[in-house]
Parts: structure tokens; C-alpha cells; sequence
């Protein structure tokens, strides 16, 4: 059993009158992260106070813990703007000589289809996108859909607009035993779901940094299995390379790279105005711990759930679901007014097709749910 935690709205920059569900899309923010950014504003505005080892000690600290939240070092760690970077950069490392075939889900966020489309486009090949039968898991359907014709699957950990759970385990080991490579799209789970890259031993995960992670945005994260980390890296900056930290050497031009995944880090990694954010964000992160806070948020969603099938109406994801996201199904095509009666109440959840997605974070109370559950009810 895992402890869960006390609302901690007092950490968090959100106002008394309004109840934010809507994590999944933009986190809310912690004081802590806004300050860190404040601080990095004046420092920024004060050049001459920058020395040159502060150019790499502040991304380290972050790379660091990074790594720790996903079970492993710094050294799989790059740091990239966007998932759709994290994703080019497999990609290309992945693409090879010959046509490959790829599986998504369906419905699937787009940065990472679109991704595989332009990759299929040079190499040749297809994608293969999974769908569910009724009843059927996402994870039963995953699996039934690796074999050994598939060469990569591209996955969450759960499906992003209603939270359907993808066992990453099974999937992992059907995907070995298939001699396929696993691309992990964490970007709704990584910082509120363990997850422990040296047992699943995925070939890369990617994760933006706005969401569950609690970051800014324009920060983003890559991890690379160890054979992978010796690819060629999207573009080619100064600071990825072997003695960067020489400023006087630089125009000693240096085909080596530093070790690890620092060689796929985006140009102008350093980010001074917001590594400090996202390093206050994951070090919260840690003190939370992702079980503590799965087991919290998971309590949250199934009060929801509970009242509103009580009162009628229906979740998307009946199946096992990720413990922070719930998708609720509005009857009668009353959606828009479900919505539209939600944000008058200052009750902010997202619509996702006919669905109302509701995704939230430590700052809920139970004054929050009474608000979303009485107003949805009362709506419909």
C-alpha cells in the first residue's frame, strides 16, 4: 500500500475560485517553479553575474533528475524542446537501410504519427494502427497486434484522451520477443506513474516537461537506451561536443561528442530562464514521489467516476486506466453544454471529441470535486 497525500493546494498558484482538471493539457503551477523563474528573470538581466561553468551545472542537475525519475543516471538523458523532437531524433536513429513497420494506437497524439509518416516516407514501409474490439484492452490489443513483421512500436503508457492503461511490461516483452525496438511516448504519465527504464528496457521514452512533470513550457525530455546514444544527433551545436566547457578552445573544433545522450540535447540547451523552473518542478516531483502521487490522484478519479455513474451518466475507459486521467461521456449531445456550464462555474476540464476529459493534480480538493461533479449533474 502506497500512503496518499493531503490536498496540496497551497503549493500550487490556484485560486480558491476555481477548479482546475485540466492537467493533462497545461499543469498548473507550483509557487516554487514560478519563483525559480523569477529568480532566473533577474539573474538573466544581469549577464555579468553568468560565469561560464554555469553554461552546464544547472542542466546536469536537471538531467540528473530526470534520470533518477525514470530509474536510471544522467547519461540516457538528453534535453530537447517538444516530443516531436525526442521522437525525430529515434527516428532517425532507428530508420536504417530498409522499409520499416510501425505500430500506434489509434487515435494516437499526433506528434509522434507524424513523425513515423515522414520516416516511412524515406525508408518505405507502413504503419499499423491498433484498434480495440469492445471490451478489448488497449494492451490486449497491442498485443495481438506484434509480430515478427512489426519493427518499432511507438506507445504511451496511457492513451491520451480518456486514460487507457497500456501495460508496458507485456508490451515491452512481446516487443523484445518479436525483435521489434519500443518507442515510449510518456508525456501523460512520466512524473505521476513509476516508471523504471532499466526493467522495462525500452529503446527510447520522450516526455514534454508541461504537463505531469509540472515544468515550463519549451523544455522537454529524451531518454536513450545505452546502444542507442552513439547516433547522429538532429542538429550539431557547440555545447554537445567533447571540451565545450573550454571557452577559449572553442575554435578547436572537436569531432567528439560528450558522453551519453548529451549529443541529441537541442541547440541553446542551457535555457537559463527556464532550467531553474524545471528543476524546482522535478525536485517537488521527487519529494511527492510518483507512487504517492498515482495512489492520490487515483482516489480523485474514482470519486468522480463514482458519483457521476451514479448520477447517470458514463467513463470512456471502463477497462484499467492510468490513475490521473478519467474520460466521461456526456448523453444526448449535451457536451456543449456540459462544457460551457463547467467553465461558468469556473470548472475546467477538457473536451476531447464527444468526452470531457478530467485530469488532476495534488492541488484538487474535495471542494473542487463537489463543484465539477454538482455542476456536470446538474448541467445534464
Amino acid at each position: 500500500m502506497v500512503d496518499v497525500l493531503d490536498p496540496q493546494r497551497d503549493l500550487f498558484d490556484v485560486p480558491d475560485d476555481v477548479a482546475y482538471f485540466n492537467a493533462a493539457s497545461l499543469s498548473p503551477m507550483l509557487h516554487a517553479v514560478r519563483e525559480a523563474g523569477e529568480a532566473a528573470l533577474r539573474r538573466r538581466g544581469r549577464p555579468w553575474t553568468i560565469r561560464e561553468a554555469d553554461w552546464f551545472t544547472d542542466v546536469e542537475r536537471l538531467r540528473s533528475l530526470l534520470g533518477a525519475l525514470v530509474g536510471a543516471d544522467a547519461e540516457g538523458v538528453a534535453l530537447v524542446p517538444a516530443t516531436s523532437y525526442g521522437f525525430a531524433v529515434a527516428a532517425g536513429i532507428l530508420a536504417g537501410d530498409r522499409p520499416r513497420q510501425i505500430l500506434v494506437l489509434a487515435d494516437e497524439y499526433p506528434s509522434g504519427v507524424y513523425t513515423w509518416r515522414r520516416m516511412i516516407e524515406r525508408t518505405g514501409g507502413g504503419i499499423t494502427t491498433v484498434t480495440r474490439e469492445p471490451g478489448q484492452t488497449w494492451t490486449d490489443a497491442v498485443l495481438a497486434a506484434i509480430d515478427e513483421r512489426v519493427d518499432i512500436v511507438s506507445v504511451p503508457n496511457v492513451h491520451w484522451t480518456d486514460g487507457g492503461l497500456v501495460d508496458l511490461d507485456r508490451v515491452a516483452a512481446r516487443t523484445r520477443a518479436a525483435g521489434a525496438r519500443l518507442v515510449v511516448d510518456a508525456s501523460q504519465s512520466l512524473g505521476v506513474m513509476p516508471l523504471d527504464v532499466a526493467a522495462l528496457r525500452p529503446d527510447f521514452v520522450v516526455s514534454v516537461g508541461y504537463k505531469w512533470l509540472l515544468g515550463p513550457f519549451g523544455r522537454g525530455y529524451l531518454w536513450a537506451a545505452a546502444e542507442h546514444r552513439d547516433g547522429r544527433p538532429l542538429e550539431e551545436n557547440w555545447i554537445v561536443r567533447a571540451d565545450s566547457h573550454d571557452f577559449a578552445g572553442l575554435v578547436d573544433y572537436r569531432d567528439e561528442y560528450l558522453p551519453g545522450a548529451r549529443r541529441y540535447d537541442q541547440g541553446a540547451r542551457t535555457l537559463f530562464e527556464l532550467t531553474p523552473m524545471a528543476i524546482a518542478a522535478l525536485e517537488q516531483i521527487h519529494a511527492w514521489t510518483p507512487a504517492r502521487i498515482a495512489a492520490t490522484l487515483a482516489r480523485i478519479t474514482a470519486d468522480v467516476a463514482g458519483r457521476v455513474t451514479a448520477a447517470g451518466l458514463g467513463v470512456t475507459a471502463t477497462e484499467p486506466r492510468g490513475p490521473h486521467l478519467l474520460g466521461l461521456r456526456v448523453p444526448g449531445g449535451a457536451t456543449d453544454r456540459a462544457a460551457a456550464a463547467l467553465r461558468q462555474a469556473g470548472c475546467f476540464v477538457a473536451r476531447r471529441g464527444d468526452a470531457l476529459r478530467v485530469s488532476p493534480h495534488l492541488h484538487v480538493t474535495p471542494a473542487d470535486v463537489d463543484r465539477l461533479v454538482t455542476t456536470l449533474t446538474a448541467a445534464v
